[in-house]
C-alpha cells in the first residue's frame, strides 16, 4: 500500500484513534487480515468472524511489527477504532485507488472468471506493473484488500467481481471505480440464490452500469444476454467472441493433440495465431475477453498473441494437468462447479483423452455434487450424467450423497452402462477405487463444487496419500 500516517488514515475512514501516541506513525506495510501475516508497518484489519475474533489476536499483531489495527472497539494497543470495520476498509480501499490513479478492469460472470482473470493479469504484465486479484478473493473484503497492495508504480489493477445477489457488484465498483468492465457470461452458478437467469443478468450487469463516459464495456458477443447489456451502459462497448461482428475474435478453432486451443486472433488493430498451454476449448472465450482488455490498453494483435500463448495457470485447482511417471494425467479442476464449467471440462477431458485412446488409455470422470443450484439442481446433475455418456467418457465415478446419485443415474438412464458408471459415498471410497483401476494411458478429472473438497482425490493420486489421509467434506 502507498504510505499513509495512521492519522491519514483515521480521518479516510471516519475512525476514533485510540491508544496512539504519535499519529504521524506510517503504515508502510500491507494491510492484512491475518496475524500471521503481519510484516513491519502492516495494518491489521480486525474481522469478527462466527468462529474467530480477529480483535483477540490484535496485541499479537502489534508485537508482530502492525503500526496500528483497524478494528471495532479499543483493543489496548494503537488502533483506529471505527463502527464498522468493512466499511472502513473499502473507504481505505477507495481512496488510496483514487490516488494512485491506476486503471481498473473489473471483470464478472457466472464462470471462467478466475482463468480469465489470470490471463488478463499475465498479458497486462508485459506492459506495465499490473496488480490483480489472488485466487478468487472477488468479494467485500477479498477485493479492498487486493486494491490496497498497489503502490504509485502500479499501472493496472484487475479486480475479480463475484456476486451472490442484486446489488453485490453495484457496491464493489463503488469500492474501486472501474475504466474498463468486463461481462464473460450469464450462466446458472448460484441460480439457486438468484432465482434465475434474468436475475443473474441483472446482477452481473451492474458493472457496466457503473462505468464512466470516457469507459469501455468487453461484453461476450456470443452470450445473448451478456450482448444485450449494451443498453445498459453510457460507455463504449467492444464485443469479443466467435460472432462475426464481434470486434475481436476467433477464428479456424481447433485444439491440439493434447487438447489445448489454438485460433487466429482477429482485433480491430491486427491479427496474430494463439496456441494457448491451458486445456479445453472453453479457454477460448476466455482468451479473447482477455485480449480485448488488452486491446483496450493499446496492445499490439502481435502483443497480445504471443503473451497468450506463453501464459500458464496461475490459481490452484483449474484444471491443473499433471503427468504421473506410470503415464496417468490427473486434471485437477476441483476447485468449483457449476453445469456451465462441468460440460466444459468433460469435453475437454475427452479431447485430452484422445491421444491415449487409441493405445487402450480411457478418460474417468470424477464428479461430486454442485452446489447452490436449488431447484435446479436434480436436472443439471442428471444431464451432465447424460452428457458424459454422450460424450463417450469411458468411466464415471460420481461421489457423495444425493447430488451425486443424481449424476450416475443420469449417466445410467443415457445409456446402456452398467459398469461403466458408479456412485461412491466419499473421496476415501472414490481413491481406492481408482488405485486399483487406473492404467497408463488413462486421463482422469477431478471436479465438484468448492465445499466438497474432491480435490484430495488429485492430490490423493498424485501423492500417494496412504487410506485415512483423504476424506469427503
Amino acid at each position: 500500500m502507498i504510505a499513509l500516517s495512521l492519522a491519514e488514515i483515521a480521518e479516510i475512514v471516519g475512525g476514533q484513534p485510540h491508544d496512539i501516541p504519535d499519529p504521524s506513525v506510517t503504515v508502510s506495510g500491507p494491510v492484512v487480515i491475518d496475524s500471521r501475516q503481519v510484516a513491519p508497518g502492516s495494518l491489521f484489519v480486525a474481522f469478527a468472524g462466527e468462529r474467530v475474533d480477529g480483535h483477540d489476536y490484535a496485541r499479537r499483531a502489534f508485537e508482530a511489527g502492525a503500526a496500528a489495527v483497524l478494528a471495532a472497539r479499543p483493543v489496548g494497543v494503537p488502533a483506529i477504532v471505527v463502527d464498522d470495520v468493512q466499511a472502513a476498509l473499502g473507504a481505505l480501499a477507495r481512496d488510496v485507488v483514487r490516488r494512485l490513479g491506476t486503471e481498473v478492469v473489473a471483470l464478472t460472470g457466472s464462470s471462467g472468471k478466475t482463468s480469465t482473470k489470470d490471463l488478463i493479469a499475465q498479458v497486462l504484465q508485459r506492459h506495465a506493473p499490473t496488480v490483480f486479484t489472488p485466487g478468487s478473493l472477488n468479494n467485500e473484503i477479498g477485493l479492498p484488500l487486493t486494491a490496497l497492495t498497489a503502490t504509485a508504480d502500479t499501472r493496472h489493477l484487475v479486480l475479480e467481481m463475484g456476486a451472490r445477489g442484486i446489488g453485490h457488484i453495484r457496491y464493489l465498483t463503488g469500492l474501486t471505480p472501474p475504466r474498463i468492465g468486463l461481462v464473460l457470461n450469464v450462466g446458472t452458478a448460484h441460480i439457486g440464490e438468484f432465482g434465475g437467469r434474468d436475475q443473474i443478468a441483472l446482477a452481473k450487469g451492474e458493472l457496466v452500469e457503473g462505468l464512466p463516459d470516457n469507459g469501455c464495456a468487453v461484453l461476450n458477443a456470443d452470450d445473448p444476454l451478456v450482448r444485450a447489456m449494451a443498453s445498459r451502459t453510457k460507455a463504449r462497448v467492444l464485443l469479443f467472441g466467435e460472432a462475426e461482428d464481434a470486434d475481436v475474435r476467433a477464428e479456424n478453432v481447433r485444439l491440439t493433440a493434447a487438447g489445448q486451443p489454438s485460433f487466429s486472433l482477429h482485433t480491430p488493430s491486427g491479427c496474430g495465431d494463439v496456441t494457448l498451454r491451458l486445456y479445453g476449448e472453453h479457454h477460448v472465450s476466455n482468451a479473447l475477453a482477455a485480449a480485448a482488455v488488452a486491446h483496450e490498453l493499446g496492445m499490439s494483435a502481435d502483443e497480445i498473441a504471443r503473451a497468450l500463448s506463453e501464459a500458464g495457470t496461475l490459481s490452484r485447482w483449474r484444471m491443473e494437468v499433471t503427468e504421473r511417471p506410470d503415464g496417468v494425467t490427473i486434471v485437477n479442476d476441483a476447485y468449483n462447479a457449476n453445469p456451465e464449467s462441468m460440460r466444459a471440462a468433460l469435453r475437454a477431458l475427452v479431447a485430452m483423452g484422445e491421444a491415449s485412446r487409441a493405445e487402450g488409455g480411457r478418460t474417468w470422470a470424477v464428479l461430486g455434487p454442485m452446489a447452490e443450484l436449488g431447484d435446479e439442481s436434480l436436472a443439471e446433475h442428471d444431464a451432465v450424467g447424460r452428457l458424459a455418456v454422450r460424450l463417450n467418457v469411458s468411466k464415471l465415478v460420481a461421489v457423495g450423497g444425493r447430488e451425486a446419485s443424481w449424476l450416475q443415474l443420469g449417466a445410467y438412464n443415457e445409456g446402456s452402462w452398467g459398469e461403466e458408471s458408479v456412485h461412491v459415498s466419499d473421496a476415501q471410497a472414490a481413491v481406492d477405487l481408482l488405485r486399483s483401476e487406473l492404467r497408463p494411458g488413462d486421463v482422469v478429472l477431478v471436479k465438484a463444487s468448492r465445499s466438497i473438497g474432491l480435490e484430495r482425490v488429485a492430490l490423493a493420486l498424485l501423492d500417494g496419500a496412504v487410506e485415512g489421509e483423504v476424506t469427503a467434506r
